[in-house]
């Protein structure tokens, strides 16, 4: 019977897996969001959430087992105080992943692992850009930008005609003497002369 078969091996050693693992979870405290492979997210969600779960209970004991998995102190002070309390209301599933797709090189397939909670900056959660502004359908700006009311209409400005074109005229001969025929080369003169001294 094989044992240890639990979870992926990802092609890598314990050592190495467990390091990769320690630099996802710093980067996806520090970020909020990071974009891995789907099978990389799979097998760190587990162990995001579960330093999370430790997080909310906020002991010194909870610190030092979260230190096992994030070392930089300022990390593990930004998850206690700003991360863990966020998800106080919710017992699990802090976590979601958002598939992307095969990835253009291998094929792999690419993913988010990111916070439930987790907001592009600039938008809010009711989809408002940065500013609280609405968009308004079928235009390309939002209802802050200075919108008239309906009663309001603004006179259409009339376009701008484009300049008719005038027609290119053919170059003109100049002006002038009528054309003379052409006048045979110096070289034809000669030999014509040759020919009338031997006749002679």
């Amino acid at each position: 019977m094989r044992h240890n078969v639990k979870g992926r091996k990802l092609g890598r050693t314990t050592e190495h897996r467990q390091a990769m693992f320690r630099n996802q979870l710093a980067s996806l405290v520090e970020s909020g969001r990071i974009r891995t492979t789907l099978m990389k997210a799979k097998e760190l969600r587990p162990i995001a959430e579960k330093i999370v779960t430790k997080g909310k209970r906020g002991t010194v004991d909870a610190r030092r087992q979260v230190r096992r998995w994030i070392a930089q102190r300022e990390l593990v002070k930004k998850l206690f105080e700003e991360v863990a309390p966020r998800f106080q209301e919710r017992n699990g599933g802090y976590l979601r992943i958002l598939k992307l797709g095969p990835r253009p090189g291998d094929g792999a397939e690419m993913a988010f692992l990111e916070w439930v909670d987790y907001q592009l900056a600039g938008t809010d959660k009711k989809g408002k850009g940065a500013k609280g502004e609405t968009p308004v359908k079928g235009k390309g700006k939002t209802a802050a930008e200075g919108d008239e009311p309906e009663g309001e209409a603004k006179p259409a400005k009339k376009a701008a005609k484009p300049a008719p074109k005038t027609p290119k005229k053919p170059p003109t001969k100049p002006a002038g003497k009528a054309h003379a025929p052409a006048k045979p080369p110096a070289s034809a003169k000669k030999r014509s002369t040759q020919r009338k001294a031997g006749s002679e």
